[in-house]
């Protein structure tokens, strides 16, 4: 089941990524569960979908293709906001920007799909729209996969 963005801050919001992370290798952990490594991050938004790069081990030339290819499909790119991954109760969470433009609000449920150094946010809000977005996001995590090969 996918977790529900809260709120964070005055304005800001945040969604608990734990599992998500560690699939897409933004987290390192000890074999005791102690963090050694926490991506530092861009969020990317655009209509129903946030994608999440880490700005470390994703080149720039990889991070424009994605991000290019998302607005090209969604016909959108709203902001681009530097983030970190932090742990947060007994896992992590990422921070998000403001996303009302891009159709996201405290209390969605927000299915996250995972390549190596990406998170792919979709609003799963059962729109047209929505289901376009869960489309891409998977679409997306093909280019990834297809950037390592």
């Amino acid at each position: 089941m996918a977790n529900q963005i809260k709120k964070s801050g005055t304005e800001g919001l945040a969604l608990q990524i734990t599992k998500p992370a560690r699939a897409a290798e933004l987290i390192e952990e000890t074999s005791e569960g102690d963090a050694t490594y926490q991506a530092d991050v861009r969020v990317f938004s655009f209509d129903h979908l946030l994608l999440i790069v880490d700005v470390d081990k994703v080149t720039p030339a990889d991070t424009a293709d994605l991000v290019a290819a998302a607005a090209r499909d969604t016909k959108t790119i709203y902001r681009a906001m530097d983030a970190s991954i932090q742990i947060a109760g007994n896992g992590y969470q990422v921070q998000l920007p403001p996303a009302r433009d891009a159709g996201f609000a405290e209390g969605d449920r927000a299915p996250c799909h995972t390549a190596r150094g990406v998170l792919i946010i979709s609003n799963d809000d059962g729109t047209a729209a929505g289901a376009d977005a869960a489309r891409l996001a998977g679409d997306l995590v093909t280019i990834r996969t297809d950037q390592l090969a």
